[in-house]
């Protein structure tokens, strides 16, 4: 093994009188053994085709061998070492995803872990996550809201930590283990994690996106290390697949179970742990096929991020560049591509006409720097050709073309985005804003079913209307902290009565439900862009009230809605449960919220009960005659929304909202909803309603 940076390798006899230069793991570059007659492909599930030069010398005390270190020399097919049963309840014979690599530890040593603007199918040192024959972890090239330029590539903070390399980091490593003992994963054995169904996938992707969030809530309360760039969402997928928390781990060709065309992700590492792109860095994913005696390789899924010079103008044809062929440095020549790996894969599935997989890479609006993925359905390679490229090298082009009969996916971004724009018009828009200037972002009204104009009798409302004032049961003192509260300040009141840390990320979503959350309020000396105050200001998505087929109004978003993200508050009238009662004897379709225990479901951490922590008063609020969008959120027994209690302080008397918040990832146009659930009331048995939300898992009914 040599030392990156082109030292000489230590010799065997070491000279113990002699002071060594010793560097991190990390910064070591593995030396791989040439390989007589090695195809410019191989099966991407196959051992790889590297011998790994064991270590000379005893591992020190402390440190055990890990995999590929521990595999004799003369083992020329790279098998995995047995491993002992996989833990959380992943029993069988399936077989364990090995640990993490070396080419990402090689990755490490160039310096080329931290995100970069370049597209992933140009960067050369990743060999094997190029041709899509690994399911390592690697680092992306758009993959969160920390992306940065070359100049800013550096090491992600816990990249140690996910190497297998021994940590310190206790209250991470408890943290993994109590969210993962929260759900229940003994449902998850041998078959459904080769192939899953839509309830796995969504599980899966659950407990990624709250890990994932966790880790950044901790690391977000530390102070952070100049040149070191957190990637929560690369740390958290490392975590899952070293213990096998994964599904559709069996490659394929066409539909992946339980993914759906439409289906959309904010970072390549869900595509990884569901099975629908394997490599979290490589645009092309292949597999190989037998013919005959030998194997071909065959294209399963692309990427189109945007990266190269893709052409995706029409929603139905995309002309896709291949991979390769690009400098790793600014300032060096770029060489024409060839014909190997992910683009030997495209040509060969265009000859035998297999189905591929399209993902397409989006702007996230919320988010500058940030991508938003759409699994676009299946294409097929149409033809191919050669021809330069901007830099002046060859460059192979691929015309996919998009299999009839499918959901439509990616020409839903294209019409929002024309709606928006103004270069097509709405059909059945019947208002372009319905709350008349009331919020800062219009609201449309939309009814393209029937002739109804709206909704009669309502006046829109964008807050809640407290009736009298209600008095705080215990004495409330807001921050003072001058520029934004900090998740390092374990001074900060706020911070302390929400457990020790801020219940947001730095980006505004909601870590995990709770019984109550405590934002900073009028009584805080913050400004109005802290942290701590994510559910204020008003919308942050254009949001549209559209007439459904069967249940009434209804509401869907332009924008797509991130896992944990603010959408809305419930807006009205507080009232007591006497009014209450009034308004569902005089109107069956009043517009009721009752905001009590009875009702609160724990959509984001099923299995562990909400802290006792209770609520101010059980808070119930009409919209009947007056409110916002929210009153027009149908039920569902499958929701992708979750309403939370959110105090904001305030010294003279209480102030607590009713908040909306995404479950997880939802696509635009695709209605939103949530759990109406129970009434308390010992009548309840008498409003029960025919529930219509179509959901596997629909009771029959609601209240």
């Amino acid at each position: 093994m040599e030392e990156s940076g082109g030292e000489d390798s230590v010799p065997p006899a070491l000279d113990k009188s002699r002071v060594l230069s010793v560097r991190p793991l990390r910064c070591l570059v593995p030396i791989f053994a040439s390989t007589p007659n090695f195809p410019s492909y191989f099966h991407p599930q196959a051992a790889a085709p590297i011998v790994c030069n064991p270590p000379t010398t005893p591992f020190p005390a402390g440190f055990s061998p890990f995999y590929p270190l521990c595999v004799s020399p003369n083992s020329q097919n790279m098998q995995i070492p047995p491993q002992p049963p996989p833990p959380f309840g992943f029993g069988g014979s399936a077989t364990i995803p090995s640990p993490v690599p070396f080419n990402v530890l090689r990755a490490e040593a160039n310096g080329d872990a931290g995100p970069s603007r370049r597209s992933s199918r140009g960067l050369q040192p990743l060999q094997s996550e190029e041709d899509g024959s690994s399911d390592g972890i690697h680092v992306t090239d758009a993959e969160d809201s920390t992306r940065g330029t070359t100049a800013q590539k550096r090491r992600w903070a816990g990249s140690s930590q996910d190497m297998n390399v021994p940590t310190s980091d206790v209250e991470t490593d408890a943290l993994v283990e109590n969210i993962l003992e929260s759900f229940n994963l003994m449902k998850f054995d041998t078959f459904r994690r080769a192939d899953g169904d839509k309830e796995s996938v969504q599980y899966i992707l659950l407990i990624y996106d709250l890990l994932r969030r966790k880790i950044s809530q901790i690391e977000d309360s530390k102070e952070s290390t100049p040149g070191v760039t957190r990637r929560p969402d690369l740390r958290a997928g490392t975590i899952l697949m070293n213990k096998g928390i994964r599904t559709n781990i069996r490659k394929r060709i066409g539909t992946v179970p339980g993914v759906e065309v439409g289906d959309i992700f904010f970072f390549r590492m869900e595509m990884c742990l569901i099975g629908l792109h394997a490599p979290s860095m490589a645009g092309i994913d292949y597999m190989g096929l037998k013919v005959s005696q030998d194997e071909e390789p065959v294209a399963v899924s692309i990427v189109s991020s945007g990266g190269y010079e893709d052409d995706s103008e029409d929603g139905n044809v995309l002309i896709y560049s291949g991979q390769g062929g690009h400098a790793y440095k600014r300032g060096l020549e770029t060489t024409d591509q060839k014909l190997e790996r992910g683009n030997l894969a495209l040509e060969k599935s265009l000859h035998r006409g297999n189905e591929v997989r399209v993902i397409r890479g989006v702007k996230d609006i919320a988010n500058l720097t940030g991508k938003i993925y759409v699994y676009d359905g299946l294409y097929k390679i149409r033809e191919s050709w050669v021809e330069k490229g901007k830099s002046g090298s060859n460059v192979f082009k691929y015309k996919l073309v998009r299999i009839s009969g499918q959901l439509e996916a990616f020409t839903v971004w294209k019409s929002v985005q024309q709606w928006k724009d103004g270069s097509a018009a709405r059909v059945g828009l019947i208002k372009s804003d319905l709350s008349s200037g009331a919020e800062n972002i219009p609201v449309s009204l939309v009814n393209d079913v029937d002739d109804e104009k709206g909704p009669a009798d309502f006046t829109y409302y964008p807050t809640l209307k407290y009736l009298k004032p209600v008095n705080l049961t215990e004495p409330s003192t807001g921050c003072s902290c001058q520029g934004g509260c900090l998740s390092s300040n374990s001074n900060c009141p706020c911070i302390q009565r929400n457990g020790g840390y801020l219940p947001y990320t730095a980006n505004g979503v909601l870590i995990s439900q709770k019984a109550l959350i405590h934002e900073c309020g009028s009584s805080c000396k913050c400004p109005q862009n802290c942290k701590n105050r994510a559910s204020q200001g008003g919308l942050k998505v254009r949001l549209e009230v559209f007439k459904t087929k069967d249940k009434g109004w209804g509401l869907r978003s332009w924008d797509p809605i991130r896992s944990g993200a603010f959408i809305c508050e419930y807006a009205g009238e507080v009232i007591d449960i006497s009014m209450a009662e009034e308004l569902r004897v005089e109107n069956d379709s009043a517009h009721v919220f009752y905001a009590s225990s009875t009702n609160q479901p724990g959509q984001f951490m099923p299995g562990v009960s909400i802290e006792s922590q209770k609520n101010p008063f059980p808070l119930i609020i009409s919209a009947t005659d007056s409110g916002n969008v929210a009153r027009f959120m149908n039920h569902s027994c499958s929701p992708n929304v979750v309403w939370q209690p959110v105090l904001r302080e305030n010294s003279k008397e209480c102030d607590l909202h009713i908040v909306f918040y995404a479950v997880r990832h939802i696509p635009p146009m695709t209605e939103l909803t949530y759990g109406y659930g129970i009434v308390p009331s010992d009548k309840a048995h008498q409003r029960k309603k025919k529930c219509l939300c179509g959901s596997v898992k629909c009771s029959g009914y609601f209240y």
